[in-house]
């Protein structure tokens, strides 16, 4: 009898759990020394903090709004929320459990199935190179935030050093409007925490042009002293270098300590952007044209639930603002206390998350609305997504109010905690990832935290350069295109129905007391993978190679992001034949079965409940109808 036909039981090899001291806990109980090196969070509120900061990117600011207005208004709530509980809610959930259960981040996640590891690998391909170029994004508001506190404000004139023959300012910028027929593609929201800030570069280069405004050559000939393409290197722009050295030493400092130090900067980095939204939606609503502004943002037309393209966008916008598929979800909820109730905390974030969105659509559209009145023009034709928003259409705005440098101030730093908290979540999770590999650096936080924002920082200097543009866009465009709609869906394969959602539930019930309800399973097992291969093939379907404003990319840049494309994907197979190589077995076909079975490393955190651990694997036990009924309803038979 075969390993697979047999199935698999075994007994996870268990810390000592030692007597508690005085100030301990019961629920300390599962805290041996191994986990106390590793960190846990000081307080809950430090938890939903950094999740929320995680979950709140840029993209709720200057995607969601204009998605919302495009689609439907207040109509475009309906998918959105659709997508949500169907797709964002389970995945969200069973990230953090899965993180949470076994106290560790994306790599050991899949020793539940050890010829999947692969997925963890690539996981942390992902984020890596996300890491390495997210940072210029807050790099760029550090700029602005510095430029801020010039009186007047240095992109309202043309008579600066940067400054070309054809700049002009206006007192409303008219920006192009993205062209709507051309469908959402999925390369230009790549990134769950950069969401979509793409759409609109190539909107905002306007090369044929006569003119340019004096916004669009702050941002391109001061901010970004942009090249004429990828082959033009140029050299370091000096200014936005000691801007990129910042940014990362507030990151060094921010985690210094791990979680220990994140959870309290959070609680000023994760609150300050809803108190700055507040001050601008206040401040807006006092604007002429601002009530336009909302009744075109809220306004509903039921005539777009009709075309499948608005259905597609909300499942996009869900599924890149929560962030699923990465791993910082799974890593920041690893260090949790073992009976935290993780399902409750997954429903709380989930909604403050999106609901954060459509906040923020109120702030950005009395300023919209504002800009539509003064130029006398329709709101759609001012409106935009992306980076144009943020370094373009929004600076104009504050520029027309009372006390614009007041304002250019709020604005920034509001998107500056915005960015800050996203790379806290990334840089942490490729921490914890290198952590768990070699635990002796777990005792040298600090030495941890230098080495590797010291890494990024001298990686990501070519950003700093002239064509750092065109690097950023290159490899936003292709690094998690295809990857998170793949990993998401094999995590949905796996949990659901190789480990199984009964094995799943089983685990949680030891966390929560209680099991997963049958509308998470049916989520987990059938709607979401459905949802996920409809996405998946939509990114293939729309693709199109990038552009920055009318530079095409030459042939063999466009090689080059598909290699950073595939480098997600290409541990899966080889790290499966690995798996199976290592599985126990006589022959090829009893350790290919074995390398689906939970390995002696899979076990709970807590060593109460891993003494007790018995991992019962009914994968190859009974026929297609057990299976269905025993991951969809619990049932054995």
């Amino acid at each position: 009898m075969t390993t697979g036909q047999k199935g698999m039981e075994m007994y996870a090899e268990c810390a000592v759990e030692e007597p508690l001291s005085n100030d301990q806990s019961s629920d300390d109980i599962e805290s041996d020394q191994p986990e106390v090196e590793r960190g846990r969070w000081s307080a809950k509120l430090d938890y939903m903090l950094s999740m929320i900061g995680y979950c709140v990117g840029l993209g709720n600011i200057w995607r969601f709004p204009y998605l919302c207005m495009r689609n439907g208004g207040g109509a475009f709530l309906i998918p959105f929320l659709f997508f949500l509980l169907a797709a964002g809610l389970p995945l969200y959930f069973m990230e953090v459990s899965l993180g949470q259960f076994t106290g560790r981040g994306c790599f050991h996640v899949w020793e539940a199935s050890p010829i999947f590891k692969g997925i963890g690998v690539g996981m942390f391909n992902v984020l890596f190179v996300v890491t390495l170029y997210y940072n210029i994004i807050n790099t760029w508001t550090l700029y602005y935030l510095g430029s801020s506190f010039i009186s007047p404000l240095p992109w309202t004139g043309c008579d600066n050093d940067w400054n070309t023959p054809r700049c002009f300012h206006r007192s409303s910028i008219m920006t192009q409007r993205i062209d709507n027929d051309t469908g959402y593609d999925l390369f230009n929201a790549s990134s769950t925490i950069l969401q979509d800030q793409n759409t609109t570069v190539s909107s905002v280069i306007k090369a044929s042009s006569n003119s340019t405004t004096s916004q669009e050559e702050f941002w391109f000939h001061r901010v970004l002293t942009i090249s004429r393409g990828l082959d033009e290197v140029g050299g370091l722009n000096w200014q936005l270098t000691l801007c990129f050295l910042g940014a990362w030493l507030v990151v060094f400092l921010c985690l210094i300590k791990g979680v220990k130090s994140l959870g309290k900067v959070v609680y000023v980095t994760a609150t300050l952007p809803y108190l700055l939204l507040a001050v601008i939606l206040i401040k807006g609503l006092t604007l002429p044209g601002a009530v336009d502004g909302i009744l075109f943002y809220i306004r509903p037309d039921f005539n777009k639930l009709a075309n499948v393209q608005v259905w597609l966008e909300a499942g996009l916008q869900v599924f890149y603002s929560l962030g699923p598929g990465w791993g910082p979800l799974i890593t920041m909820a690893s260090y949790n206390k073992f009976r935290n109730n993780c399902y409750r905390d997954a429903v709380t974030l989930t909604f403050i998350s999106e609901g954060t969105s459509i906040f923020g659509g109120f702030a950005i559209f009395t300023i919209v609305g504002f800009m539509a009145h003064q130029a006398g023009k329709p709101v759609d034709e001012v409106v935009q997504a992306g980076p144009g928003l943020a370094y373009l259409v929004y600076p104009e705005a504050l520029s027309q109010l009372p006390f614009p440098n007041m304002w250019a101030v709020v604005f920034f730093v509001m998107l500056f905690t915005v960015g800050l908290d996203s790379q806290f979540a990334t840089v942490e999770a490729c921490m914890t990832a290198v952590s768990d590999i070699v635990p002796s650096m777990r005792r040298r936080k600090a030495l941890l935290a230098f080495l590797t924002c010291s890494f990024f920082v001298l990686t990501g200097l070519i950003l700093c350069t002239e064509c750092g543009l065109y690097i950023f866009q290159l490899l936003d465009w292709y690094i998690a295109a295809f990857s998170l709609p793949v990993f998401a869906l094999l995590e949905c394969i796996v949990f659901g129905w190789i480990y199984g959602a009964d094995n799943l539930s089983r685990d949680i019930e030891m966390m929560l007391g209680r099991g997963v309800p049958v509308y998470m399973r049916i989520m987990w097992c059938i709607v979401t993978p459905v949802i996920l291969t409809l996405l998946l093939i939509s990114t293939i379907y729309t693709y199109r190679p990038p552009m920055v404003g009318d530079y095409t990319y030459p042939l063999y840049a466009r090689a080059i992001g598909w290699l950073v494309a595939a480098l997600p994907l290409i541990p899966i197979p080889v790290c499966a034949l690995h798996a199976v190589r290592k599985s126990p077995g006589n022959t090829w076909i009893q350790r290919f079965y074995s390398s689906f079975q939970p390995s002696d490393k899979w076990k709970p955190i807590s060593a109460r409940a891993c003494e007790k651990y018995k991992v019962d694997n009914k994968l190859f036990r009974g026929g297609f109808k057990a299976v269905v009924l025993r991951n969809l309803l619990g049932k054995n038979s």
